[in-house]
């Protein structure tokens, strides 16, 4: 029972570094249409960014996470600015080519500054653990859910609470239609961008603990981060996270209880399951198109 439960604190802890970067994917594609490949890439590079800022230059770890989710929020804002925004109205394609293309100069400019060696930061939770009696849970794993638990309410005020949030869910929901009605749906759609950078910088500093952080990285998770949120239902912000999640725990139940290679490939066998019972995922929306 003490395994089974250390393994299911450890998938959510993982679950939720997945729903994070998954949730980056919701938050553009919601406001865009476009799926962007890149966004494991972002949390790569957020993660460099916190360990030049903690571990290079010595920042104290708040300001130094801070600092790096600004910078990343900027850099998300750029990458709207100079590789989306000029190809937007092309066909699909052609933007998920360009975001593709994205990552693999993220990842090289990456290898070329902070070379290839898997590197970890050092954070405020690392050492401490959480003594339930013979069950032990180390404050690190704790600490991500906890801070994922908090990211998603303040996403959730800000998209439900704010004008600002208001402007980029009706843009989401009828672009031509925002524009006419007066909101400035290039600045919205570069706020959404510097939005999704902030929160996969987020998903990368809570992730060095756990793991480390390498050039690669981005890639990997990405690839695992994407179908957290088919999974979910792609367009539901909630089911990004709950996507991710599960995709987390059925990884580290798995891992623990199958024989070596099931890891990997269990929660694929998940996904396929619910989407042949239920294609648009677990939150998504059944739409009808009338051609």
């Amino acid at each position: 029972m003490l395994d089974f439960v250390q393994q299911l604190v450890s998938g959510v802890a993982l679950g939720c570094v997945y729903g994070l970067i998954a949730l980056g994917f919701v938050l553009v594609y919601k406001a865009t249409e476009v799926v962007n490949f890149a966004q494991g890439d972002l949390m790569m590079l957020g993660g460099f960014f916190a360990f030049t800022f903690i571990g290079m230059m010595g920042l104290n770890y708040w300001i130094g996470f801070a600092g790096a989710v600004a910078a990343m929020a900027l850099f998300g804002m750029l990458a709207e600015r100079v590789v989306v925004r000029p190809i937007l109205g092309y066909p699909q394609f052609s933007i998920i080519m360009a975001t593709i293309g994205l990552g693999y100069f993220l990842r090289s400019i990456a290898g070329m500054i902070w070379g290839t060696d898997d590197l970890k930061i050092e954070t405020p939770f690392s050492q401490g653990v959480l003594r339930i009696g013979s069950l032990v849970l180390a404050y690190d794993k704790l600490s991500v859910i906890a801070a994922t638990m908090i990211l998603c309410t303040l996403l959730w005020l800000f998209f439900n609470k704010t004008t600002l949030g208001t402007a980029m869910r009706a843009s989401s929901e009828n672009m031509l239609a925002a524009y006419y009605m007066g909101i400035p749906v290039k600045r919205v759609v570069s706020i959404v961008w510097a939005i999704s950078a902030a929160v996969a910088t987020c998903a990368g500093v809570l992730l060095a603990p756990i793991t480390f952080i390498h050039s690669n990285v981005g890639l990997v998770l990405g690839l695992k981060a994407f179908p957290a949120a088919v999974l979910g239902g792609f367009g539901s912000i909630p089911g990004a996270v709950v996507g991710g999640v599960l995709i987390g725990v059925i990884e580290s139940m798995a891992g623990f209880y199958l024989a070596e290679g099931w890891k990997d490939v269990a929660p694929y066998i998940v996904l396929l399951a619910v989407l042949l019972l239920k294609p648009e995922g677990l939150f998504g929306l059944h739409v009808r198109k009338k051609v």
